[in-house]
């Protein structure tokens, strides 16, 4: 058994033990898909605040003298000037531009850890390897070493100062500092999410993280606390106009067409794929963008689904899709061709049994 299933193990048996109706992925056994009543997951995520494991997704750990200085040199964003403590986001792109993933930095000064994405995990420690060369960096699947927790929602700012006092006002954005609960240390990482509040990671040794769990559980005070399984925030995502690996974040596509073109940063020089960025910047190349949908009628989620105009043309694909029990509609993220891309345009999907149902085309982050 690895780390990983040793910590979703741990989890599945906790939660099962307190009566909760657990739900892991039969495809991806590492995955929860749900931990009670989806209904009171979203609510969280929304509303509350909401807690996801995410010890399954890509962790890996790199040392030696060049690591950083090479991390910014094979990938789009600045990492020269990254201090202690500090977070930064950068893309991985090949030759030609197309992502390979994103990846979050974690500067620890005398190493560095990686989140990226499980399903895009062993290309990253492909394409590194692949480029390490006389560099004096070392790299190292982190998998099951550590337990990861998300915590997201509009309450996640006072629930953390709750769990963990005075170190979250100390502690910026986009940077961590080590926090300690009942005797268990964790480096408490503060982000910005896309609903505008702050959310935190929390990265601990793999024997702490339940025992965080069942502490938060255990004192959560006046808060609209859930652990959150993955169908619910899929629909947190979708909503939010999250991209996530392989949907939307895969090798097809480039940094302007998901729309994270704040990753790439075009003072600092080269970097793999930077001539090919470069030229869909200066040339406006870009033939397609990132977009939320509204599908006005239910259709079958696990169909997949091409966007077409008025004259029968192919205008783009759709990548996620997640029903909203609120608005009792279907939204979807989806690739639309540049021409069709404009907030509200009207489109139609069909599926391979030529069945047509019209969409709404809405901007990728919704205006606050």
């Amino acid at each position: 058994m690895t780390g990983i299933e040793t910590i979703t193990n741990l989890f599945l048996e906790y939660f099962d033990s307190l009566g909760y109706p657990v739900i892991s992925d039969p495809d991806t056994p590492n995955l929860i898909k749900s931990y009670s009543n989806i209904d009171d997951e979203i609510y969280a995520l929304f509303k509350g605040v909401g807690v996801r494991n995410i010890s399954h997704e890509g962790i890996i750990e790199l040392s030696g003298k060049d690591a950083m200085d090479f991390l910014h040199r094979i990938t789009t964003n600045s990492l020269k000037d990254v201090a202690k403590g500090s977070l930064v986001d950068t893309i991985f792109t090949t030759e030609k531009g197309r992502i390979i993933d994103v990846a979050s930095i974690l500067n620890f000064e005398d190493h560095q850890l990686l989140l990226c994405s499980f399903h895009n995990k062993g290309k990253v420690m492909s394409w590194i390897s692949k480029y390490v060369l006389t560099d004096d960096v070392k790299l190292s699947d982190a998998a099951g070493k550590y337990t990861v927790l998300q915590v997201i929602g509009p309450q996640a700012d006072s629930f953390i100062t709750l769990l963990a006092g005075e170190i979250v006002n100390k502690t910026e954005r986009d940077s961590f500092k080590i926090a300690i609960v009942e005797g268990m240390m964790f480096f408490l990482v503060k982000r910005i999410g896309e609903d505008g509040h702050n959310n935190f990671i929390i990265i601990t040794e793999a024997g702490n993280g339940l025992g965080i769990v069942k502490y938060m559980q255990n004192n959560k005070g006046p808060f609209d606390f859930k652990m959150v399984g993955e169908d619910a925030y899929n629909l947190y995502r979708v909503e939010h106009g999250i991209p996530a690996a392989p949907n939307e974040l895969n090798d097809l596509y480039n940094p302007y067409e998901v729309e994270l073109i704040n990753l790439v940063n075009f003072k600092k020089g080269c970097y793999i794929g930077q001539e090919v960025i470069a030229r869909l910047d200066a040339f406006d190349k870009v033939q397609r963008k990132l977009k939320r949908i509204t599908i006005e009628k239910m259709v079958d989620k696990n169909e997949e689904y091409t966007l077409f105009d008025e004259n029968d043309k192919n205008v783009g694909k759709i990548t996620s899709l997640a029903y909203s029990k609120k608005s009792d509609k279907l939204l979807g993220l989806a690739y639309v061709r540049k021409a069709y891309s404009e907030e509200g345009t009207k489109l139609i999907i069909r599926n391979s049994h030529n069945n047509s149902v019209e969409v709404i085309v809405h901007n990728l982050k919704s205006k606050k």
